[in-house]
């Protein structure tokens, strides 16, 4: 045992962290009882199983949000940092083990995964243990979805996702990149050729702001894919408080761009993790809040004061922007990061139908998960979703 904070845990019998604190129900006593006894081979084996991407939610998982800000030490305000554990135990397991077999329940049923983001690479392996024959299909040249061409290096190593590919081809997973559903194959097709499908291509396509001149902006995921793509001049304005937007505003930092972010209400608003939100402003980003923006020029972003108002009926707190506020502030490059959403149109003729909470249903033999279900949520969300929509191919196949 190399971390003491493990000697903190309470081992709680009904431990908040997990039960209500983490999406995917990471069975945080046990593998600290694990860890603690030096056996981390098996505590290993029990996150792998529960979570295969734990090696990476342990790293970008909002753990204040989810274990860290639900330890039941929260009380005293020392909770335990069982993500630095859970990061070390997964990284010994994930870089020394192989994929194999655990029942033959899918056993000659073939499976088609659309995306190979976290809801994909998560599926994969599931399904491989339960005996499937698994097929990948993504758009990319190569797998990983946000994991590769979102989320920065900075942020998480590349390593991570490098590694599913080598065990996914040892394991007899074949990937097929370079396909755009839609344009090279249908989900009609691959409904008609496989048992089951599982989409999981994610919320890629940019919200917008619908101001005057939004063309002149710079969509945040387009940008972190490859940022040498795009040519940003010496003052740069990031509009958002997501951690999209956290990510394009410390990529842009870390370029030698003057990096600002414009934001419409307060840091404790703001859906990113708070920690991206402290590293970008100790790496030099600046922040201004109370701000929207109302229509984009060659020379700058309109901007319009604002303030936050609790509406009376609903308790709700709600942005009014002021009246009479409207000032230009000068930049050379806007990137936008105002939340994405989900391309329908991939499912072609199938009619899309909806649950009472408006999340999108199975259809047929075709499953949906992660944001293509939920709409834009974070990674271990996507596992999570992952996790329920592969049961259902269990218990239906």
């Amino acid at each position: 045992m190399k971390n003491n904070e493990a000697l903190r845990c309470l081992l709680c019998k009904k431990p908040k962290c997990s039960i209500q604190g983490c999406p995917v129900h990471t069975p945080v006593p046990e593998c600290m009882a694990l860890y603690r006894a030096d056996k981390l081979e098996e505590a290993g084996e029990l996150l792998f199983r529960n979570n295969p991407l734990s090696a990476i939610t342990s790293q970008v998982c909002d753990w204040r949000q989810f274990c860290y800000g639900n330890c039941i030490l929260n009380v005293k305000k020392i909770p335990v940092r069982w993500y630095e554990i859970e990061q070390e135990i997964s990284d010994l397991y994930l870089f020394s083990h192989q994929l194999r077999r655990n029942s033959d329940q899918l056993k000659g049923k073939k499976i088609a995964l659309v995306g190979t983001g976290p809801v994909g690479m998560s599926a994969a392996v599931w399904l491989h243990e339960a005996g499937a024959r698994i097929d990948l299909f993504d758009a990319n040249r190569r797998l990983g979805g946000v994991l590769r061409h979102g989320i920065p290096g900075f942020r998480l190593d590349k390593k991570y996702v490098d590694i599913f590919e080598s065990m996914f081809f040892l394991a007899g997973i074949t990937f097929h990149g370079g396909v755009h559903l839609g344009k090279d194959i249908t989900i009609e097709e691959l409904s008609a050729e496989y048992d089951a499908v599982l989409l999981g291509t994610g919320a890629e396509k940019p919200s917008t702001l619908d101001i005057p001149g939004e063309e002149k902006a710079v969509p945040a995921l387009p940008f972190l894919k490859d940022p040498s793509a795009f040519k940003l001049g010496p003052k740069v304005i990031v509009i958002g408080g997501g951690n999209v937007a956290m990510d394009a505003c410390r990529m842009a930092r870390k370029l030698g761009y003057e990096t600002w972010v414009y934001y419409r209400k307060t840091f404790e608003n703001m859906p990113a993790n708070p920690v991206e939100v402290e590293s970008a402003q100790f790496e030099g980003v600046r922040f201004k809040l109370f701000q929207a923006p109302v229509e984009i020029r060659e020379d700058g972003v309109v901007f319009c004061d604002c303030e936050n108002v609790t509406d009376p009926e609903s308790g709700k707190l709600k942005t009014h922007i002021l009246e009479g506020t409207e000032h230009l502030v000068p930049c050379d490059s806007l990137i936008t990061a105002v939340s994405e959403k989900p391309d329908y149109s991939i499912l072609g003729s199938i009619p899309a139908e909806w649950d009472e909470n408006g999340k999108l249903k199975a259809l047929g033999n075709v499953w949906v998960a992660g944001d293509f279900r939920h709409g834009a949520t974070t990674v271990v969300e996507a596992v999570a979703s992952a996790k329920v929509a592969v049961q259902n191919i269990k218990d239906t196949l």
